[in-house]
């Protein structure tokens, strides 16, 4: 089933995402938390670093949330700023002064090396966005009046309470109402909540979802939908049995139109090996793979992918292209450190054509 997708003239944006974005502290190099003496900061969130990919490839983006307004929440305004994402949409609340009632939530992350896997901390509780309710944002006016071609949300900001849940199925039906396309990534995070309430949540959600993207274990713990023949710990990735999944995940739900999946086989902290597959209009694309590609930091790789494959999409790239160009730049943005994209397009095209890491003067 092939995409509708609205033309550029008649929307004021070409992404719209909704979602976290936290403040990520980090040990310098591969560092620990508890004994380094100073952290790298950085902004990311998922729904937010898909925004702002897009941004820094020429795209029309904006993000909604919910920031407090001091200056750790400026310091999220001014990283979106530099982008060219259109933040007019954010709720901003005011600081108590000691952040009882709301703040911007942190996450604490290690950069593995070798056998010591990367490791994320949350420190995200009573965040602000986590108080959205149902009602908070005019969806209708932003769809009908403003505009956009594409919607783009996903299961971590799902998670973080039960009225962002209800925010995500208010803003995901009004853009389903008005014709946007509509994307969600499953993101599965066990600290945020159990694959039971998941899947239950979820269920209400697929409806208004025409793109579904997901990593290698999502598609089982949010939708419930098993892969044969991978073990817990993901070491080997079979793709028939992730085209055989998706086939079922199709076949119960035939009104979406694309699914994409990265496949991460995990060999050391520093090196995977890397591709991803996208299901559409009823055939399967392989990306490029990429054997032993070395990492500086795993973090943001998928929402590399996503975002693109939206970019793919919103301009009329085939299939191939799309899936290659998503992998392509899932692996770039692998390469340096932070959640948010550092890489520009014409990276992207030089790699995605198989262009080498050889030196340019």
């Amino acid at each position: 089933m092939k995409m509708n997708i609205k033309s550029n003239e008649s929307c004021e944006f070409d992404l719209l995402s909704l979602g976290e974005c936290m403040v990520r502290l980090s040990p310098p190099g591969h560092q620990r938390i508890e004994l380094t003496p100073y952290f790298e900061a950085y902004a990311g969130g998922g729904e937010y670093n898909v925004a702002y990919a897009l941004a820094r490839y020429g795209l029309k983006t904006g993000w909604v949330s919910r920031l407090v307004d001091n200056p750790v929440g400026w310091f999220i305004k001014n990283h979106a700023r530099g982008s060219g994402m259109d933040i007019s949409e954010v709720v901003w609340v005011p600081y108590d002064g000691v952040g009882k009632n709301d703040r911007v939530g942190l996450n604490f992350t290690e950069v593995g090396i070798g056998v010591r896997a990367s490791v994320t901390m949350y420190d995200r509780g009573h965040s602000a966005v986590s108080h959205m309710k149902a009602g908070d944002v005019d969806w209708k006016r932003i769809f009908n009046e403003r505009g956009a071609r594409w919607f783009h949300t996903g299961g971590i900001f799902t998670a973080l309470s039960d009225g962002c849940s209800e925010v995500a199925l208010e803003a995901m039906k009004a853009a389903h109402e008005s014709g946007t396309i509509v994307s969600y990534d499953l993101n599965f995070r066990s600290k945020l909540w159990s694959s039971e309430k998941a899947i239950r949540v979820t269920k209400k959600l697929v409806p208004y979802i025409d793109v579904l993207i997901g990593n290698e274990e999502d598609f089982q713990k949010v939708l419930g939908f098993e892969v044969a023949g991978t073990d817990e710990n993901l070491r080997q990735l079979p793709v028939d049995a992730y085209k055989n999944m998706v086939k079922k995940v199709t076949a119960t739900y035939p009104h979406i139109k694309a699914v994409g999946t990265t496949l991460r086989e995990v060999v050391s902290g520093l090196l995977n090996n890397w591709s991803a597959i996208l299901y559409y209009d009823g055939e399967f694309y392989t990306s490029t793979r990429y054997e032993g590609l070395e990492i500086e930091d795993r973090v943001g790789g998928g929402d590399g992918f996503c975002s693109g494959l939206v970019y793919s999409f919103l301009n009329d790239y085939e299939p191939q292209q799309a899936v290659n160009l998503g992998a392509a730049h899932g692996a770039l943005l692998q390469s340096t450190r932070g959640d948010t994209s550092m890489i520009t397009l014409n990276e992207v095209l030089h790699v995605m054509k198989g262009g080498s890491a050889r030196i340019k003067r």
